[in-house]
């Protein structure tokens, strides 16, 4: 398949793409608004000849976020603009930005050529970054002809998305080629990239920019406060973040075996998508945990065994307020969320085994003794109650966690340098 059938298809496929934006609203009403920008029209007002930076939803625009910064302290006279294709990632996009006037930010219009090309006449931009593996090929050509280098930041490529794009090699093995530049995560997601039609110039080990997340010690002392405040210093508090449906049975059943052996310990869970959150509650509650949302700002108490995180924007002071994490996505076929982000903030690491996203982190993290994985309720129960009761085996995790981040930073810094290339270039 080429882009023109590619294109054709797409065209064909509208009355499809409109109705999985009504199932979508079903559940998540902020799919119904601003449709228009989907498709180049009805924009907001846009300053053009900036960066733009697509990263796809939520986790792409927290791993964006750094490179965002450095991004507008590197060149202050540049707007830039960041589109998203999910409500809850342009959530994530106006909160981290609020107070910064050159970030301009809509929706990324479909992948068609005339709303590309309408996209693109407005924003004007000197450089494209997408952020790890969202490939378009009719935004990517019509940069191409309008002479806009596109880069690839923190780039990556699994073996069997690898296979699935070289099914179409027609389309893919042009649009690689059109590229300027790939910063990826390993060699061997580097090798992927080439082999379907990457030019080798354009492409460059850079390492992952997760490692690169800086903590604020001020976050660290917050948590503390607050579970002071709850009287929760000495009581025993885990996390199940970024769970997915499916696996919220999981966590609640292994907290009920937990409670058996510690009845004061605290569940923090906090869905990865927020149009679940009133449907967690109501399991929560008919479960019979007694459940307090972290959107009421009501107090945890002794009596309060779960508290459901339901706020946007806050998973990292989540993280800090527990003693050990469970990160999910993992124990369904979903591939699993940024272990990172824990091991950041010095907590042990849990997961399922589902962690085909994040392979080359979560071996890593495996080999330095920084990362449990189980299977079930059972071993769940089993690994935070262990963390619970062995405070030297969490700290060596704990310990082995962050200096895996240590010795894995500086990959912000090689992305920035490539990005600078292609900016600065004549």
């Amino acid at each position: 398949m080429n882009r023109t059938l590619y294109t054709a298809l797409f065209y064909l496929g509208l009355p499809l793409v409109a109705i999985r934006l009504w199932l979508r609203s079903r559940k998540a009403p902020a799919y119904a608004k601003r449709i228009g920008e989907r498709f180049s029209c009805g924009m907001p007002a846009l300053q053009p000849g900036g960066i733009w930076v697509h990263a796809v939803s939520v986790g792409e625009s927290i791993a964006a976020a750094p490179m965002i910064r450095a991004l507008l302290q590197r060149y202050p006279q540049l707007p830039i603009t960041v589109t998203c294709m999910t409500p809850t990632g342009s959530e994530r996009i106006l909160a981290m930005f609020a107070n910064e006037p050159r970030i301009q930010h809509c929706y990324l219009p479909y992948d068609l050529p005339c709303a590309a090309a309408r996209f693109l006449d407005r924003v004007q931009p000197k450089l494209a970054v997408i952020m790890e593996t969202e490939l378009w090929p009719n935004h990517i050509h019509q940069c191409a002809k309008r002479g806009i280098p596109v880069a690839l930041a923190n780039g990556r490529l699994s073996e069997r998305s690898a296979k699935g794009y070289g099914r179409f090699s027609k389309l893919t093995a042009p649009m690689l080629a059109e590229m300027s530049l790939f910063a990826v995560q390993t060699e061997a997601e580097a090798q992927r990239f080439r082999d379907l039609g990457a030019r080798p110039e354009t492409v460059e080990v850079t390492g992952s920019i997760k490692f690169d997340l800086t903590i604020d010690p001020q976050l660290l002392q917050r948590a503390h406060e607050l579970r002071g405040q709850w009287q929760a210093l000495e009581r025993p508090v885990w996390i199940a973040a970024s769970t997915h449906e499916g696996e919220d049975e999981v966590v609640l059943n292994a907290h009920r075996r937990l409670l058996a052996n510690h009845p004061d310990a605290l569940l923090i869970l906090v869905p990865r998508h927020p149009e679940r959150f009133n449907s967690v509650f109501e399991l929560c509650q008919r479960e019979g945990f007694a459940t307090v949302r972290r959107s009421t700002g009501a107090s945890v108490d002794a009596q309060t065994s779960v508290l459901l995180g339901d706020t946007m924007g806050e998973l990292l002071f989540l993280y800090a307020l527990a003693d050990s994490a469970f990160v999910g996505g993992s124990l369904v076929a979903n591939g699993g969320h940024n272990l990172l982000e824990p091991a950041a903030l010095a907590k042990p690491v849990i997961s399922g085994p589902h962690l085909f996203n994040f392979l080359d982190i979560a071996a890593q993290l495996r080999s330095a003794g920084a990362l449990a994985e189980v299977d079930d309720a059972e071993g769940l129960a089993t690994e935070v109650q262990r963390l619970f009761e062995l405070p030297r085996d969490a700290q060596r995790m704990a310990d082995a966690g962050l200096s895996v981040m240590r010795r894995n930073q500086g990959a912000l810094q090689r992305l920035l340098d490539g990005l600078g290339r292609l900016i600065d270039r004549p």
